[in-house]
């Protein structure tokens, strides 16, 4: 009896050591899979209007946007980006035509407006009309903490051969919701053009 009464302090402190190890293992679990959760809440959905005065547009977007919407519809699986942009009319004696080689808003050649939905935390592959050819284009989106991050590239034979458009915007919504910030690098004919959007909720 004596053995066994000199051993119970120590067994009783395994015991415990057990709970305590398994109720912060579980707790580490709820942890990490709240913070999981919480960086995928993040919703952009509404009408959003460019400001263009607090915005850094590349020096072709100054030139040629005159306003700017973006109305945004966003679910638990992808979301869907719908921009209208008004352009400003072109310099006498300048050329036409959409002949650009850089992705603009709407991920078209020119900068022309296209509606496009990513697949949330996937790569997809769409086809998309670019002039007079149908162009397959891969979209994929990533969370970065309560951030999104939206890529696009495409490939086609163009007058002087294979062209590569690739675009990575960051979506970055305020506190308050009411401000949205979307960082963009975009690589085409043209070279590599970085833009800082400011969009206000309609």
């Amino acid at each position: 009896m004596r053995l066994t009464r000199e051993l119970d302090p120590i067994s009783n402190r395994s015991n415990i050591m057990k709970r305590n190890f398994v109720f912060a293992a579980a707790l580490s679990l709820l942890v990490f899979a709240i913070s999981a959760s919480a960086q995928k809440t993040t919703d952009f959905s509404g009408k959003w209007t460019l400001d263009k005065e607090k915005s850094t547009l590349s020096e072709r977007e100054k030139t040629s946007i005159e306003s700017q919407t973006l109305t945004v519809t966003q679910t638990a699986a992808d979301i869907k980006i719908e921009p209208a942009t008004k352009r400003m009319a072109p310099p006498a004696g300048a050329p036409t035509g959409g002949g650009g080689g850089g992705m603009g808003r709407g991920g078209g050649m020119g900068g022309g407006d296209m509606t496009m939905t990513y697949a949330l935390g996937k790569e997809t592959t769409v086809e998309q009309q670019m002039g007079p050819n149908t162009v397959p284009v891969t979209l994929g989106s990533k969370w970065d903490g309560s951030k999104l991050v939206l890529n696009r590239s495409s490939t086609f034979n163009g007058p002087n051969g294979e062209v590569k458009n690739t675009s990575k915007e960051t979506w970055e919504l305020s506190a308050d919701g009411k401000t949205l910030t979307i960082h963009a690098e975009r690589t085409g004919m043209q070279g590599t053009t970085t833009s800082t959007k400011i969009f206000t909720k309609s």
